[in-house]
């Protein structure tokens, strides 16, 4: 064998991902190409067999890597910005923050104001503070899901790239369950429903706004429901969108004319209450269950930030009653158009029947 022959052993944190993908993590010097070419030629191994880049990879299987080729000398690159050290006081803040921890997830309770991630004008934010959360870890942790900037509530981190892999999937399949809570102004008529309604971005607004748009917006779904009310000034509502779209729970409340209070994006000047009420947004993501990578569930709760805690002392509603009802598992209503689907296919059904008692009863005749 050749003595510059390398061999590694697929860590578990490595499971089920493709062999190119492997090579992208840990010998991120090799490009595709080069990839591609060692599997044409049998060159890379797997366990001693050929393999080819799209392969899933197994923890303890040995990957076989011939030698590096040699590279002819280019300029140098410009070394990679850095990110700067992160001060006591920010690495404190993050650790405040954090509700749940354990060998492959985070969840933190992201306060109002704090950006999930960077942007024009954004210099401080989750994103770029996590180095605070590393921990024992050999990797900072990663997002896996966002947050509004005005939305506060539970964010979840994985601590491992399998566990990013594995929790984005959940979260793109719509397996992963989020309740939020929301005021609004006034009291929807129908207490528990589902809001339908496509969403696409506001032409002029450079992507920052969205509208309802049923020619050519994508589908989103939110189911809402009624937890109290103040007269009908105001309703305490408990929030869980089906599909993810940008701002969606904000777009589709104030699109059944009852925007989140302190939403003055889409609800204007309607949305800010009189009375004490915070003019902050009130919108906080209170539970998060998803499934975890080692067994077992996350299920978290996240208090709710100081302002919206004082709303809602200041209207009356008692927070036990929200936890009561929350996660209900038991079937949404349906909206227009699955109760649409669901007549037509029972109509389908009822034909199908008669179609053979006539062909029964033709049968009998017969004979």
């Amino acid at each position: 064998m050749n003595k510059d022959v390398r061999q590694f052993v697929v860590a578990a944190d490595d499971d089920g991902i493709r062999l190119d993908r492997w090579f992208k993590r840990h010998l991120a010097d090799i490009n595709f190409n080069l990839v591609s070419r060692w599997a044409r030629t049998g060159q890379i191994r797997v366990d001693g067999a050929r393999a080819t880049p799209g392969d899933r990879l197994t923890v303890g299987q040995t990957i076989r890597v011939p030698p590096d080729e040699p590279v002819k000398a280019t300029v140098a690159a410009k070394p990679k910005s850095t990110r700067p050290p992160l001060s006591d006081e920010q690495t404190e803040y993050m650790r405040e923050m954090v509700i749940h921890q354990d060998a492959q997830a985070i969840v933190i309770n992201k306060p109002p104001g704090l950006a999930t991630q960077g942007g024009t004008g954004t210099m401080e934010h989750v994103d770029g503070m996590l180095d605070a959360l590393q921990f024992e870890c050999e990797n900072r942790p990663k997002l896996v899901h966002r947050l509004d900037k005005d939305t506060s509530g539970a964010l979840l981190l994985a601590r491992t790239s399998r566990a990013a892999a594995y929790f984005s999937k959940h979260f793109s399949g719509r397996t992963a369950k989020k309740v939020y809570w929301a005021l609004v102004v006034g009291v929807p008529e129908i207490e528990d429903g589902i809001i339908d309604l496509p969403l696409a971005k506001q032409p002029g607004t450079g992507g920052e706004k969205m509208h309802v748009d049923q020619k050519e917006g994508q589908a989103a779904r939110t189911r809402y429901r009624v937890i109290d009310h103040a007269a009908s000034r105001t309703a305490w509502v408990e929030l869980q969108p089906f599909t993810g779209r940008t701002h969606q729970l904000r777009v589709h409340m104030a699109a059944i004319g009852h925007p989140i209070v302190g939403d003055g994006k889409y609800g204007l000047q309607e949305a800010f209450l009189t009375g004490g009420i915070s003019r902050k947004m009130h919108l906080h993501a209170r539970r998060l269950r998803i499934d975890h990578p080692d067994g077992g569930k996350i299920d978290i709760l996240a208090d709710l930030p100081t302002h919206f805690a004082e709303s809602m002392d200041t209207l009356g509603f008692e927070l036990a009653e929200g936890d009561r009802i929350a996660m209900d598992d038991g079937p949404p209503p349906m909206s227009r158009e699955m109760l649409k689907s669901k007549a037509r296919a029972h109509a389908k059904g009822v034909r199908k029947e008669r179609r053979g008692e006539r062909r029964g009863r033709g049968e009998a005749k017969k004979k």
